[in-house]
């Protein structure tokens, strides 16, 4: 993260891939912000955006869940699996988005974005990176 890109206040650099319908348009518009016209991912809220991508991913059916996903924890420093049955999806959803926000990413970075605190009883707390089967 450069502190040049941090705050920055622009929140349409670089461009936007080709949306499929006008339909998208839409719906994105009657979803997010009332009188805002979506143009890029940039331009929606994270939450929303990430909620409603793996929603789309879920209806689609592209990829199936692997048999381990229920018992899977995502870090070492986690102690339980995720809670949300469907955490694959939201996590693909924010990874897609990272990507389309700053491309060229691979799976150290996701790694260490995704990556957390490890606990270790009375020593100090570790910063300790996230799985990386998950992010391939």
């Amino acid at each position: 993260f450069g502190s040049s890109q941090l705050g920055s206040g622009s929140p349409r650099s670089g461009s936007a891939p080709p949306v499929p319908s006008a339909m998208a348009y839409q719906f994105y518009d009657a979803h997010f912000k009332e009188g805002h016209k979506v143009k890029t991912v940039k331009d929606v809220e994270a939450e929303k955006f990430i909620a409603a991508f793996a929603q789309h991913l879920k209806r689609q059916g592209r990829f199936e869940i692997p048999k381990w996903a229920d018992v899977v924890k995502t870090s070492k420093a986690k102690e339980l699996p995720p809670l949300n049955p469907d955490w694959l999806y939201v996590r693909t959803a924010s990874m897609v988005r990272k990507i389309y926000i700053r491309g060229g990413s691979g799976v150290g970075a996701f790694r260490k974005v995704y990556g957390g605190q490890q606990r270790r009883g009375t020593c100090t707390n570790v910063f300790c990176k996230s799985s990386g089967k998950i992010a391939r």
